[in-house]
């Protein structure tokens, strides 16, 4: 697998300075988590699972998470293992790599039990996605999946615990909460990829759902609670966790309240003012600069819930020339004293030590992600994606 490895090599070599690497289930956590991108959720219960599956690949998706928790009925869940079993039993015929593949139960004692009637089939499976997580109800999740990997002989699962309880947004039970998962999270170090933020869970606890116009971080309540989060669980360290941003969950156009968000600059070369157009009557706007806040507030990755939110979320995760040279000035070894640098694109200055963590992380964006040539732009990647 490779981002924007389903367009052309041709295009792929006018569009990067540095090309996406390729990568594989079984490659290190930390590009796993990296490279996670724009996760999509689909309903355990389709039908046609296996050939979405195939399509979404064919289409850019390199993860996907294939669900029996709230996007489908309770009276639904049996019939949605039963149909995983099955869908699983199809793509085991295939040649092709196909996303990197979670399922997201309800409780623990379902992950032994889906992988022992998975059989041979749940070496397709990169891991589970566990709902509602907390201090305790977390190990039992995450011995269930230790315990589901050995009985199986599988090399390795991961977890992904999704943060969403009322205890972790209610103000008077957080910090107990977070230091309560830091320790649970800790002690499975090894077996957790990332953690997903359960931000329509936080809405409700409060009746609130944020409108087309807005982003998470507009929600004042939930933006406390993700920056509490990143706080805790995402340092810089050495000991933080790769957090994604949450679900964007509107893909069809309605009645704007406020002027479009999306700038019309970058939109006006090379004829794609249509593109623009599209974008905004699809609320995309929204879902851009939801994407920019993510990474301005330390997430990498997103939730979807649409295959039109994958390409978007991929092309703003590019690292750009710009970015690419600033990291590997700050990194270069001769600056290991320190120092400040005035940037390659002389527009700022480059600060060693405090820029140093930044630096790093872009720089395993960019090899997960790629980085794109110097003339090129959101608006290219976005067009080449959305061609194929």
């Amino acid at each position: 697998m490779r981002h924007f490895g389903h367009i052309a090599p041709t295009v792929r070599k006018d569009l990067f300075h540095q090309e996406p690497a390729e990568f594989t289930a079984a490659s290190p956590a930390r590009i796993l988590a990296a490279a996670l991108g724009a996760t999509l959720y689909s309903p355990a219960t389709r039908p046609s699972l296996a050939a979405d599956i195939r399509k979404q690949a064919a289409r850019g998706v390199v993860s996907m998470v294939l669900c029996l928790e709230d996007s489908i009925s309770d009276a639904d869940v049996r019939g949605g293992e039963d149909n995983l079993v099955r869908q699983f039993a199809e793509l085991d015929g295939d040649a092709d790599e196909h996303p990197l593949l979670f399922i997201r139960v309800r409780e623990p004692e379902q992950i032994p039990d889906l992988v022992r009637r998975l059989g041979g089939t749940a070496s397709r499976l990169a891991g589970f996605v566990l709902p509602k997580f907390g201090e305790h109800r977390g190990i039992g999740f995450l011995d269930a999946v230790a315990e589901a990997e050995t009985s199986a002989g599988l090399p390795r699962l991961y977890a992904m615990p999704v943060l969403e309880t009322p205890e972790l947004l209610h103000l008077e039970t957080r910090v107990e909460t977070l230091s309560g998962i830091s320790r649970t999270v800790n002690d499975y170090r090894e077996r957790v990829l990332a953690l997903r933020l359960g931000v329509t869970d936080f809405c409700s606890a409060y009746g609130l759902r944020r409108t087309p116009d807005m982003t998470a971080y507009d929600v004042q309540i939930v933006a406390g609670v993700i920056a509490d989060v990143v706080n805790v669980l995402s340092r810089a360290d050495g000991t933080g966790f790769t957090v994604t941003g949450p679900v964007w969950e509107y893909f069809r156009s309605q009645q704007r309240l406020f002027k479009p968000q999306l700038r019309r600059s970058p939109f006006l070369e090379e004829g794609v003012e249509e593109l623009r157009t599209a974008l905004i009557e699809h609320d995309l706007d929204g879902l851009l600069r939801e994407i920019e806040l993510d990474r301005a507030n330390g997430l990498l990755g997103k939730t979807c819930i649409h295959p039109a939110h994958v390409t978007p979320v991929h092309a703003l995760s590019v690292v750009s020339h710009e970015e690419f040279s600033d990291a590997q000035d700050i990194l270069r070894p001769e600056r290991g004293g320190g120092g400040v640098l005035r940037s390659a694109y002389t527009n700022k200055m480059n600060e060693v030590k405090p820029h140093r963590a930044w630096a790093e992380r872009t720089m395993l964006r960019a090899e997960v992600f790629g980085v794109a040539k110097e003339e090129v732009g959101f608006v290219d990647l976005l067009t080449a994606g959305l061609q194929v």
